[in-house]
């Protein structure tokens, strides 16, 4: 681990956001590589985000996993293309592929593959070209990305706007008690393991998240359901699963291994992604293949629970 301690000095003066003074510090870490690189920021101490206003005297501590990469290099990787024209190209993301480079994972992601796919090089620490929206390297799903910087900012702006309608298959351990519901909850970091994310009712905490879901069908123990993503929160579904009481088969991470099936992987799957493209006002709806590990247990599903 890398970790880069700072005194702020007057260039601070009257209260700066930290990400703005750190770029215009002589030894400048740009603001894309304290998104992309940083794992903990602390100030004075404590924890804090990019956002963080910080004044003279101040003291900065910078932790990285790995050190940040100059530039990235185009990978030949196949990709499932569900679209593509000359300003977007939307995919049906594997499970097991990172979406964008981070701490641990600078090779081998979704952008080194778009890289090979569009013939483009990139330097200079831009480690997300092309990237909107996430999903988690378990999550498979549709994923659309843009070709150019003007298409760049328009997608983000419809997910900034929450214009765009996104709905995930699961498969749950456990029957909601409601077989249909709205969830809408804080979302935080786990004070008590930092990888994990938990809920909150205290608007005072973390990001508002907002989930709709819908069974399906239910299978004696296990339910088939639908969720209808409102907001894009980290693990946002995986801990709404949690709260509800049935953690997504597979996850290992706010789950725990399955009787029925114990080599089950994230049973989790972007189905669909609804959203107007540049130079069109009618939204355009693409859908992703149900996988083959959900057609694996589904079909097990039925023949065990045949009612």
């Amino acid at each position: 681990m890398t970790e880069l301690n700072l005194e702020v000095d007057g260039t601070a003066d009257g209260g700066m956001r930290l990400d703005k003074y750190c770029a215009l510090r002589p030894d400048a870490i740009s603001r894309s590589r304290l998104k992309n690189g940083a794992l903990e920021i602390f100030v004075n101490g404590q924890p804090a985000k990019m956002s963080r206003r910080v004044r003279p005297d101040d003291r900065l501590c910078i932790r990285w996993e790995d050190p940040i990469p100059e530039g990235l290099e185009a990978e030949d990787i196949p990709l499932s293309i569900l679209y593509e024209d000359e300003n977007v190209t939307v995919l049906d993301k594997a499970q097991g592929m990172v979406t964008h480079p981070a701490a641990g994972n600078w090779t081998g992601t979704l952008v080194h593959a778009l890289l090979w796919h569009w013939k483009q090089e990139t330097s200079g620490g831009n480690l997300r070209p092309g990237i909107v929206h996430r999903l988690d390297k378990d999550t498979s799903g549709v994923i659309i990305t843009a070709r150019n910087l003007e298409t760049e900012t328009f997608l983000q702006e419809r997910f900034r706007s929450r214009s765009v309608g996104k709905v995930y298959a699961a498969i749950l351990c456990g029957v909601p008690r409601e077989l249909r519901g709205d969830i809408r909850t804080q979302i935080l970091r786990d004070p008590k393991n930092r990888k994990r994310f938990t809920w909150s009712a205290d608007p005072e905490k973390g990001r508002l998240a907002h989930t709709e879901y819908k069974v399906v069908r239910v299978y004696g123990p296990y339910s088939l359901v639908l969720f209808n993503l409102h907001t894009g929160r980290t693990h946002q579904l995986r801990v709404h699963s949690r709260y509800l009481g049935c953690p997504i088969l597979g996850d290992p991470v706010y789950g725990k291994k399955d009787e029925l099936f114990p080599d089950a992987t994230l049973m989790l799957h972007a189905r669909t992604l609804r959203i107007c493209l540049p130079g069109s006002e009618t939204p355009m709806n693409f859908e992703a293949p149900v996988p083959l590990r959900f057609k694996k247990i589904l079909t097990t599903l039925k023949e065990t629970f045949p009612s």
